[in-house]
């Protein structure tokens, strides 16, 4: 993997849901900006050859995050493998459109335990390595879905806000031991979450958002770059949206919103 400018330079950091999308992105501009990095995520098959790809600087671990033990597993590795955790990434996530009169329980309850469950495990394991490190970065993935209302993602707004909110006490309680906490809430960015446009609406998809597009994954990975990097170094509790500008101002007028819906928010 060919380096870039060193922003991560002997940092050594987890992210999951790293097998594809979000998650790849991240770990390939990790790796490239000179970080070590563990990759978790189910696709077992998926991950390890991402892991394979990104060379001696990357480990695969097969990892739901909902599960306390697989946590364990997780963090003891990258301290095995590299010495140390300095950056979590909360990346990995589920996602689908559903109302809420259609919505079940037993889906409901699975969105939370992976979506919120999972970003707080992740939290919590990360503390007594990051706090024998003398701090580090933890960057949780929201949504735009975790800022304001969209229809059809009752749930996954739902875990999104959670999110946001658990984001904001972690930074307050874990600043003293110089660990940031900061939440990045992406838009529609193209990844498998992203909604196959099956009305036809091409560009028009577009239309509630300023940028007129739907985002990159690498656009996303700058970000969480950034936050995980010292040039954020006195940036904890905050909100990042990577959007496209489409919560800079009022609601989507209704002639356009069923353009945009379909997209919904993608944060993983």
């Amino acid at each position: 993997m060919a380096r870039t400018g060193g922003r991560l330079e002997g940092k050594v950091a987890v992210i999951t849901g790293a097998a594809k999308g979000q998650g790849e992105a991240e770990a390939r501009l990790f790796v490239a900006e000179g970080a070590s990095v563990v990759l978790t995520d189910v696709l077992e098959d998926r991950g390890r050859i991402v892991a394979k790809e990104l060379g001696d600087a990357a480990r695969f671990v097969p990892h739901d995050v909902g599960n306390e033990q697989d946590w364990a597993l997780v963090m003891s590795t990258a301290v095995d493998a590299f010495g140390c955790v300095n950056v979590l990434v909360n990346n990995a996530a589920v996602h689908w459109l559903r109302t809420i009169e259609t919505e079940n329980v037993t889906d409901f309850r699975r969105m939370i335990d992976v979506n919120l469950v999972g970003t707080f495990l992740g939290i919590q394991a990360a503390i007594a390595p990051m706090r024998a490190a003398g701090g580090g970065s933890i960057v949780n993935i929201s949504s735009a879905a975790g800022l304001v209302g969209y229809a059809l993602h009752g749930a996954y707004g739902a875990t999104k806000w959670g999110v946001r909110g658990l984001s904001r006490a972690a930074a307050i309680e874990l600043g003293p031991d110089r660990i940031r906490v900061n939440s990045v809430h992406p838009g529609p960015i193209k990844t498998d979450m992203l909604p196959p446009d099956r009305a036809g609406l091409g560009d028009r998809r577009w239309t509630g958002i300023p940028l007129r597009r739907a985002g990159e994954p690498t656009e996303v990975a700058e970000m969480v770059l950034f936050l995980a990097s010292d040039a954020s170094s006195f940036t904890s509790g905050g909100e990042f949206t990577v959007d496209g500008g489409s919560l800079a101002g009022p609601p989507t007028p209704p002639a356009t919103r069923s353009a945009t819906a379909e997209g919904g928010s993608n944060a993983g």
